[in-house]
């Protein structure tokens, strides 16, 4: 005679048995990698497995009651959501506290956080795609992003009339996305219709009606908003349909005075590719930049997330930090929480001088290195004549490192298109702007040639 067995283990069995645990975290991991910061993914998620799937219950082994804390504080939503995607049959998250050569050992209590609660509390709505957690009320205001940040309140008071179009620009990690954001949530609470959408997703959308020959239906569809918000233009440049069909887009709305808002990492007059007629449009409101943070502005910004989490952190760590720290405002939110899991592992406070080691070896380069010092050390790690970069050849093995050089310049020090182009043999702008496009692209797939920049940049620390 069979061992009896009770009906709800038979199901979690056989439910179980369906799904590859392993697999479903590793997906979601790859998933969750590419929405955070390199040092969030490696601060939170680096020492995560999977302990057991049961009754649509996922328990996540986590090495330390912090890190449970602070995935289920801060990631819950994220985590649940790239589950779900992969499979609906994963309804609530456990977490427990466990070191990877006991996953089959006792646990500390866990922490639930039930998938039934209501979907808004924990999901980006997408009838919207507006993430409530970018708000004005949560934005740091310094003297770098005062302007930008009047004219996105303006425009949040005011839509459609003040500024239109609102068109924000800056590199990668000064807040724009934040700030636009902030502009349709505040919106959104009169009962307007509000759309935000990048423009990777907008082109896609436009692909697929061509295809599916439901053109119509897309017009219609972007037509019914009263605010359409819309980052990262910039890679609709040398996409000459989408652009005709935003260029159309963009005219309806406007004459219809409805508020429109674009990102980019670059001032509308540099999008090489972009159709003048589209560049016209976007300078018809305000156009308005948000540089890299000053060092005042790095230290408020810190000394705000760390109170946001309830972290106390001594004055001369945060002056340090924020005069080390010269790039995004992602960086120093990923440097703050390396220090705050380092914390909270060891049970006490760090000293400034286990600050310092803990950042030495993830800050960039300082912006001190002259044009030919990067050239130097970029011709000596691909072993090529110094000379041949300045040169008007065409050769490959010449042409991936000055393009690495020009990337490296433009992201890491900040210099203009037009300074780099002159300083490396008197190329047009439009060239540099193409190389450095490229190298962005080409990281996305490319791990062989992310190594190489990481090398480099080491080499020039």
């Amino acid at each position: 005679m069979p061992p009896t067995t009770h009906p709800h283990q038979t199901n979690s069995i056989v439910r179980t048995e369906q799904i590859d645990v392993k697999s479903l975290w590793d997906n979601a991991l790859v998933k969750i990698e590419l929405s955070i910061t390199p040092a969030n993914f490696k601060t939170w998620f680096r020492d995560t497995h999977i302990v057991s799937l049961e009754d649509g219950t996922l328990t996540i082994g986590v090495p330390s009651i912090f890190v449970r804390d602070w995935l289920a504080d801060k990631f819950q939503s994220m985590i649940l959501k790239t589950l779900r995607e992969i499979t609906p049959y994963v309804r609530s998250i456990e977490y427990a506290v466990l070191q990877r050569s006991d996953r089959r050992g006792e646990s500390t209590k866990t922490q639930t956080i039930n998938a039934a609660l209501p979907l808004e509390d924990y999901y980006i709505n997408k009838s919207d795609n507006l993430n409530p957690k970018y708000s004005f009320e949560n934005f740091v205001v310094g003297p770098y992003n005062a302007l930008a940040h009047a004219a996105a309140k303006t425009v949040s008071e005011k839509p459609g009339i003040a500024y239109n179009p609102l068109f924000i620009y800056g590199k990668t990690g000064h807040g724009k996305t934040h700030l636009i954001q902030a502009v349709g949530n505040q919106i959104k609470k009169t009962g307007k219709k509000v759309f935000y959408v990048t423009s990777e997703r907008f082109a896609v959308d436009y692909f697929n009606s061509l295809q599916s020959g439901t053109a119509n239906n897309f017009k219609d569809k972007y037509r019914q908003y009263d605010v359409l918000i819309m980052d990262d233009v910039q890679f609709l440049a040398t996409k000459e349909k989408t652009q005709e069909e935003l260029f159309h887009l963009f005219n309806a709305l406007h004459d219809t005075n409805k508020q429109i808002v674009f990102s980019s990492d670059m001032h509308p007059a540099l999008l090489a590719g972009m159709e003048d007629r589209l560049r016209s449009r976007f300078g018809q409101g305000m156009i308005v930049d948000i540089p890299a943070p000053d060092s005042e502005s790095r230290a408020a910004i810190l000394r705000a997330k760390a109170a946001q989490n309830s972290i106390s952190l001594a004055d001369d760590v945060v002056e340090h930090l924020a005069h080390t720290i010269e790039g995004n405002i992602r960086e120093l939110e990923g440097a703050l929480n390396t220090i705050m899991c380092q914390s909270q592992l060891l049970g006490r406070t760090l000293s400034i001088e286990e600050v310092k080691a803990i950042i030495k070896n993830s800050s960039r380069p300082r912006k001190t290195l002259a044009v030919s010092d990067v050239v130097d050390k970029v011709a000596r790690f691909f072993d090529i004549d110094q000379a041949s970069i300045y040169e008007k050849t065409r050769r490959k093995e010449v042409v991936k490192p000055r393009q690495i050089i020009m990337y490296i310049l433009r992201e890491d020090f900040q210099v203009s298109y037009p300074a780099i182009g002159k300083k490396l043999g008197g190329r047009d702008h439009t060239t540099v702007i193409h190389s450095c496009e490229k190298i962005k692209r080409d990281l996305k797939v490319d791990a062989e040639l992310e190594e190489e920049i990481t090398q480099v940049r080491l080499l020039l620390k």
